[in-house]
């Protein structure tokens, strides 16, 4: 039995609250269940796609969203539990290798299995069996079927985020978020309360972080792109510039996703509806925008546009790739002979800084290549409509939060070592412009 004060000193009372605490939390909630909701009624083959500015434009949206009966499907619900399902399934009894978390504040370190690409594969194989049997009809059933299924993961999102945060109290020993125990809880709902939550051996937060979400998002944009093909008899050149890279992004993340055991995500945030919702819906509703666009409005662009976008979206993706590779390779040894070469400044306590290479240019180099590659899907897109710039806007605000959030818990953590460094890398983003 952990005493009292034995538990309050593993988990602190919340005092800082971000997102301005309960009122950002529920804006951030009303939001960003807006957005999908207004972004699906104004960007859809009945419609066309365009930016509501206009009283009947509103009013449209509105009915849409308040005539539940059209989009509250239990066939679609059925679905996507049964996907989620799988996922777990398969995170259970294909074969992984075990690798452990970083040092937790009780000095433990948990067990995850790393299995997210074989994972993929799998349902790959499945995916192909299912069109070898049944043709071109399930995946033209999703992508008609979108937004039921988009709905349907909000409700699993936040049925989620329920039980996680009433799962969180269970026993005093459970270790809670630093941000997530406010006690209050509307906004510890939000923001994640328990670091960790486990129902078995079943990690929710690192699952949900690259699982159901990120092979969703690759089976809406081959969906998309097979209702294009079989509504106008062939795939744009538009349609490959959106999808192939994403597509090649989420591979990426899986192939690489022991690294995500280093993140704010997984090291230092809560899983509460923030993150459910982020996972489940968010990304793969929002991030298919393009390829949603895409299906209904063919763009075709001249040979000189589709290299300049595809020259972007590689370079943007290297850059992104090569100095989370560098950094992760310097993380696990210094001493590595791909990275000892590099410079770096040590601080007091014991962490080494990169001052060269890729970290050398810019405090946040990997963020400029990740906005660059999200840019360069957007211009696939075309230019008739400001909607499917939506990520791009988007993700420039997530990335400078994001900064935001690195830089002051840096500056907490490093002090005046986070001076000296900030001195030899003075640029965020870009070398010598930010």
């Amino acid at each position: 039995m952990v005493s009292q004060s034995s538990a309050q000193t593993l988990n602190p009372r919340t005092v800082h609250r971000e997102f301005f605490g309960v009122p950002g939390a529920l804006a951030v909630m009303t939001g960003t269940v807006s957005v999908v909701f207004v972004w699906y009624f104004s960007c859809n083959p009945q419609v066309g796609c365009h930016l509501p500015t206009t009283h009947e434009q509103w009013s449209h949206i509105l009915r849409g969203a308040f005539n539940y009966h059209d989009y509250l499907s239990p066939t679609a619900l059925v679905a996507y539990t049964m996907w989620w399902m799988w996922l777990a399934f398969l995170y259970f009894v294909l074969p992984a290798s075990v690798i452990q978390g970083v040092e937790l504040r009780d000095g433990s370190r948990l067990k995850y299995p790393i299995n997210g690409l074989s994972s993929f594969v799998v349902t790959l194989v499945v995916a192909l069996a299912a069109y070898t049997q049944w043709g071109t009809e399930p995946f033209v059933w999703i992508a008609d079927h979108y937004f039921h299924l988009a709905v349907s993961s909000l409700l699993f999102a936040t049925t989620q985020a329920l039980f996680v945060y009433t799962y969180s109290f269970r026993r005093s020993s459970v270790m809670l978020a630093l941000a997530g125990n406010s006690c209050n809880p509307i906004y510890d709902f939000f923001i994640g309360r328990e670091l960790n939550p486990r129902v078995g051996a079943l990690d929710l937060k690192f699952f949900c972080e690259l699982r159901p979400g990120i092979m969703g998002w690759v089976l809406l944009n081959t969906s998309f792109a097979i209702r294009q093909y079989t509504q106008f008899g062939s795939v744009s050149n538009s349609m490959w510039l959106a999808i192939v890279p994403q597509i090649a992004y989420c591979i990426d993340t899986l192939v690489f996703e022991r690294n995500v055991l280093t993140t704010m995500d997984i090291v230092t945030d809560g899983f509460g509806w923030m993150l459910s919702f982020g996972d489940l819906t968010w990304v793969p509703v929002m991030y298919s925008l393009q390829a949603r666009f895409l299906a209904f409005h063919p763009v075709h662009h001249s040979s000189p546009m589709a290299a300049f976008i595809a020259v972007m979206a590689v370079a943007s993706f290297l850059v992104f790739r090569l100095s989370n590779s560098e950094k992760n390779a310097f993380r696990t040894d210094p001493n590595d002979p791909a990275v000892r070469h590099l410079k770096y400044i040590t601080t007091e306590s014991g962490s080494k800084l990169l001052v060269s290479g890729w970290w050398g240019m810019a405090r946040h180099i990997n963020y400029t290549g990740d906005w660059f590659f999200g840019l360069a899907q957007c211009l696939a897109a075309g230019f008739e409509t400001p909607m499917t710039y939506f990520f791009a806007v988007y993700f420039l605000v997530l990335l400078l939060h994001r900064n935001y959030r690195d830089e002051c818990k840096c500056r907490d953590k490093y002090k005046k070592d986070w001076i000296r460094y900030c001195e030899q890398v003075p640029y965020l983003f870009i070398p010598y412009v930010i």
